[in-house]
């Protein structure tokens, strides 16, 4: 026998174990990155959490903060709930729903949510905050503007001189109203006045409601006006001043949670599709041309 051939193969089972040891390391490592993607709040520790929720930006859709409202919910070792609110405000609807799913959270599942107000949180962005158990704001934050807005746009003028004429057909006399094509008659603005009336009611109403008021009490407050921290907090719209992590530590408090709180956030999933929108509105701004009828609680600049 060849001793040369011998000492060549010698090594390959130790190459053989090595790729083995490497592939199920491997393995391991994939296993652990999925079933972190899959389960990505689950924790052996057992220890009692407080969750952050941010709502930041102008409120276009509740579906993101009312599904991260409801995991917590459902989550037993989720003590308390801080909301981190830095919002102008936005749409009725949505405001209206992101307050309805606070309101489950508290009556149904019984946690702790307390409001943590950074640079502004405005309208419908107070209009969420007044469902908490608490409202924690800085001195400076911006806050209040208890009021409904909306906003059309007359370009009849306009498709005259470029020699445009708009059409509308219809089936009812009202079905255009806020139509940008032509000048809106006054029996339409009494009927959108009507409108707006009742949602500032509905404002009006759950703003007494979260802040334990009588309706005459928060009415002269709801004229649209805008307030610091400090100011809400004389108005009683507001219940202590301090930044976030003292909003965490009262939820944490009120809880009944020992020690230092340890804080969970939901995880922001990567988003191509987000991604490249956010690349081809840069380069290709939207036309944002208000049309019909569109109510907003938001903070007018």
């Amino acid at each position: 026998m060849d001793p040369t051939a011998t000492t060549d193969q010698a090594p390959k089972p130790k190459r053989s174990r090595l790729r083995r040891v490497l592939w199920w390391i491997g393995l391991g490592l994939g296993a652990l990155i999925l079933f972190n993607a899959l389960f990505p709040d689950f924790d052996l520790s057992g220890q009692d959490k407080v969750a952050l929720i941010r709502v930041e930006g102008v409120i276009i859709d509740a579906q993101t903060t009312v599904g991260e409202l409801k995991q917590y919910s459902e989550n037993p070792l989720v003590k308390a709930i801080v909301l981190r609110i830095d919002s102008p405000g936005g749409g009725v609807v949505p405001s209206q729903e992101i307050h309805d799913a606070v309101k489950r959270v508290k009556n149904k599942s019984n946690k702790v949510v307390i409001a943590s107000m950074g640079s502004v949180a405005a309208s419908g962005g107070y209009y969420i905050a007044a469902a908490t158990d608490r409202i924690i704001a800085n001195p400076g934050t911006l806050t209040g503007s208890i009021g409904v807005i909306m906003e059309t746009a007359n370009v009849e003028g306009l498709l005259k001189k470029v020699g445009v004429e708009g059409v509308v057909i219809k089936s009812g006399r009202f079905k255009d109203v806020g139509s940008p094509l032509r000048k809106m008659s006054d029996e339409e603005r009494k009927l959108l006045q009507s409108v707006m009336d009742d949602v500032h009611h509905q404002f009006i109403q759950a703003v007494a409601d979260g802040r334990s008021l009588e309706p005459s009490e928060v009415e002269p407050l709801a004229d649209g006006r805008l307030f610091t921290g400090r100011q809400a907090k004389d108005a009683r719209l507001v219940d202590e001043l301090g930044d976030l992590d003292d909003a965490i530590h009262i939820a944490a408090e009120i809880a009944g949670i020992e020690g230092e709180p340890k804080v969970v956030e939901p995880r922001r999933r990567f988003s191509i599709r987000d991604l490249l929108e956010s690349r081809w509105s840069k380069l290709f701004p939207k036309l944002d041309l208000p049309t019909g009828v569109n109510l907003k609680y938001l903070m007018a600049f």
